[in-house]
């Protein structure tokens, strides 16, 4: 992979590069050796009376050596990396976990890969229709390349805070809250298309995090409601399409059970109602019917048509 390309405003970008480094149970060993060899030979060299300095200071290099060779070694844990890098030059990124050795003048700069979930707070933005609306997600990320998210950008975690916000402010303007009469035939709204909006919210987010080498995993819509000051009166309107909903389909089933009884009625020939009288009984049927309380009968002691 190359160390840089050019953005789309043609910045030069440092895009992460593999850095292999050495076993570091291994350099441990050789690490300990040279300090254990340094210091027994070191002290042999006293014994022996009158040391010369070139003999003293050769034995206490070879102690050094040991020591700043051991100063090389770290540790990654699993889904953790290591930035190196040489005098402020970016070398590579090693993520290979375990006891591991590089260069002990490279600088260690360690950046977990785990995957962290933002939940946003409800944020207020206004929908496609204008309306007020409270919307807040839950956004799962994790650092996909290392050298964008440190080199690239100041700090990549409030990078993601506020690109996310204003992803969500973008996206709750492209959706209505709710259908309306103002809407086309199967758009897709904030409350109905949970699915669509959430893969819509993805794209967005991968978009804004694809400079600072972030990549996005699941992001969903975990609130979602009117806005306080309209949220009364767009309860009653949802009440008020719930009950016109409602009255349609009890009127419906009531003028169906009418024109059963009727022609029950005459195919029985159970009796012989004119218009007049069939008028009547419609009207007290749809009435029993469609009413919202109970009915009183009103009993006849006289004939039909009396």
């Amino acid at each position: 992979m190359s160390t840089t390309s050019v953005s789309a405003t043609g910045k030069k970008l440092i895009q992460e590069r593999s850095l292999t480094s050495l076993d570091g149970y291994f350099m441990i060993v050789v690490g300990l050796l040279f300090v254990a060899g340094g210091a027994y030979s070191f002290i042999g060299l006293l014994g022996e009376g009158q040391p010369s300095l070139a003999g003293v200071l050769m034995r206490l290099a070879i102690v050094v050596l040991g020591i700043f060779i051991i100063t090389g070694l770290y540790m990654l844990q699993p889904n953790e990396a290591a930035l190196l890098s040489l005098f402020g030059q970016y070398k590579g990124t090693d993520r290979s976990e375990g006891l591991r050795w590089v260069n002990p003048f490279y600088s260690k700069r360690k950046l977990s890969l785990r995957a962290r979930t933002l939940n946003t707070a409800p944020l207020k933005v206004n929908d496609k229709r204008g309306n007020p609306v409270e919307i807040g997600a839950a956004i799962i990320w994790r650092v996909q390349d290392t050298a964008l998210a440190i080199y690239n950008v100041d700090d990549f975690e409030r990078f993601v805070n506020i690109q996310s916000e204003a992803a969500i402010r973008h996206l709750a303007t492209q959706y209505a809250y709710d259908d309306g009469e103002d809407l086309a035939e199967g758009e897709t709204t904030l409350r109905a298309g949970m699915d669509v909006v959430a893969g819509a919210m993805r794209d967005e987010l991968h978009k804004r995090f694809t400079a600072a080498g972030i990549d996005v995993e699941d992001a969903k819509l975990t609130h979602l409601a009117y806005a306080a000051e309209i949220a009364q009166v767009m309860l009653r309107r949802q009440q008020a399409e719930a009950i016109i909903s409602a009255r349609k389909k009890i009127v419906h089933g009531a003028v169906s059970m009418v024109e059963a009884a009727l022609q029950g009625l005459s195919e029985r020939k159970i009796c012989e109602l004119d218009d007049e009288r069939k008028a009547a009984m419609v009207s007290n049927l749809l009435v029993v019917l469609c009413s919202d309380k109970e009915t009183q009968p009103v009993i006849n002691t006289g004939t039909l048509y009396n």
